[in-house]
């Protein structure tokens, strides 16, 4: 009997006051989305809408589709609150 391969990714989402991380082990050649869906997360954080925000691996931003490596860290972008040029200079006294 052949085992199919396994891989551990982490799914990311940053919060205000802290990051929820879960790994999950999947087939290989998953992807993004299989994973996510794998993590539960959605049903955590019910503020998650994948149609609407971004996700990314590493700091790069992929699509849903994306095939996953061993040990990816997938990361859930939240929408920004502020744009960080108007943060700057508001901290600034601009």
């Amino acid at each position: 009997m052949v085992s199919e391969a396994k891989i551990s990714v982490y799914v990311v989402y940053a919060l205000a006051k802290h990051q929820e991380i879960i790994c999950v082990e999947l087939a290989a050649n998953s992807t993004v989305e299989q994973a996510i869906d794998k993590s539960m997360i959605l049903q955590k954080y019910s503020e998650i809408n994948l149609n609407d925000i971004d996700v990314g691996i590493y700091g790069k931003i992929v699509e849903n589709t994306q095939v996953l490596h061993d040990q990816d860290r997938i990361e859930i972008y939240r929408p920004l609150v502020m744009d960080p040029m108007h943060a700057r200079r508001m901290r600034a006294g601009i």
